[in-house]
């Protein structure tokens, strides 16, 4: 019988059909913080209207590498994939599962012990991870649960194609505009919001290639509209398990994070499974992800103070 230890991987990766296409990398050059190595070197993947990108950083497992995993503020644990446990000649432990709470659905995870982690200045191990494969992988090598690690500061310049993971954080260049965040116990970050004229709790999820909403969310926006609804378009949504939830996705109004403005923005709407782990489906909610993330100049993420730092006070889809 399978040992399910109590471990549960939050994981914001999602794949939205018809919707996204695969983000090149952008090799580049380190952070501007200070000068890293070449294994410490993380690469940003600019995002548009119609190419999602995500963040993804080299990593080196057990001193081999640099392995690509995707960066992700959604997720408490980090994951490797099945073909990077048979490049590093490690043994798969089936009896010993972990469960995977995706945005989806849940499931049960073999798991692998691996004896380090270093990505950036980043190092943790040993550490039991779960073996995860999606279809939103699309080739990288796992997962970097940033809200599981110990960072201080997530900086992100799409301009520059460049990101970096510290352990201490410093200010952002001037022009960043400040929003107030809180940091949950499980890593999560998340912000006040205000959707057109509804008030909602945003989670800032580098990992979700598209935003998404929770079926409260939807039904305040109904009644605060009245009866005009903008046209929506059915829409399946693929997690980190192998559930498919149906969406719909819909125009939004206007969304606010403090004093930062965000335009021409679609959420897909549905019962996402996710927001039943983050206790978020009863009241209003939303994940920000790469498509409004990555219409960004720049942003940055300290874990520290809680805030969010972002270049630009009015924002939209490219």
């Amino acid at each position: 019988m399978a040992v399910r230890p109590g471990i549960r991987l939050l994981a914001g990766l999602l794949l939205v059909v018809a919707l996204t296409q695969g983000a090149a990398l952008a090799q580049s050059a380190a952070s501007q913080d200070e000068p890293l190595t070449d294994e410490a070197r993380l690469f940003a993947a600019p995002t548009t209207r119609d190419h999602i990108g995500r963040i993804v950083a080299p990593v080196m497992v057990d001193g081999q590498g640099p392995f690509r995993f995707v960066v992700d503020t959604g997720a408490s644990h980090s994951t490797v994939s099945p073909t990077l446990v048979q490049t590093l000649g490690l043994q798969t432990d089936s009896d010993t599962t972990i469960i995977v709470n995706g945005v989806t659905g849940t499931a049960d995870a073999p798991s692998v012990v691996i004896s380090s982690l270093r990505a950036g200045d980043l190092k943790a191990g040993p550490l039991r991870l779960p073996v995860v494969w999606a279809p939103m992988m699309a080739g990288q090598d796992g997962i970097l649960g940033v809200a599981g690690l110990d960072v201080a500061c997530l900086s992100v310049d799409f301009e520059q194609n460049q990101v970096a993971v510290f352990r201490s954080a410093t200010r952002p260049p001037r022009g960043y505009v400040r929003v107030p965040a809180k940091k949950l116990k499980s890593g999560l970050i998340i912000v006040n919001a205000r959707v057109g004229g509804v008030r909602a709790v945003a989670v800032i999820d580098t990992g979700a290639q598209r935003s998404l909403g929770n079926l409260a969310l939807r039904d305040a926006l109904t009644h605060w509209r009245g009866r005009e609804e903008p046209p929506s378009e059915p829409t399946d949504v693929y997690g980190s398990t192998s559930e498919v939830v149906r969406g719909e996705m819909r125009g939004s109004p206007m969304i606010a994070l403090g004093d930062v403005r965000i335009a021409d923005v679609n959420l897909v709407y549905g019962q996402f499974h996710i927001f039943d782990v983050w206790q978020m489906n009863d009241k209003p909610a939303l994940i920000v992800g790469m498509d409004v993330l990555g219409s960004v100049s720049a942003f940055r993420i300290d874990f520290r103070t809680q805030d969010v730092y972002v270049l630009g006070r009015y924002l939209g889809m490219k």
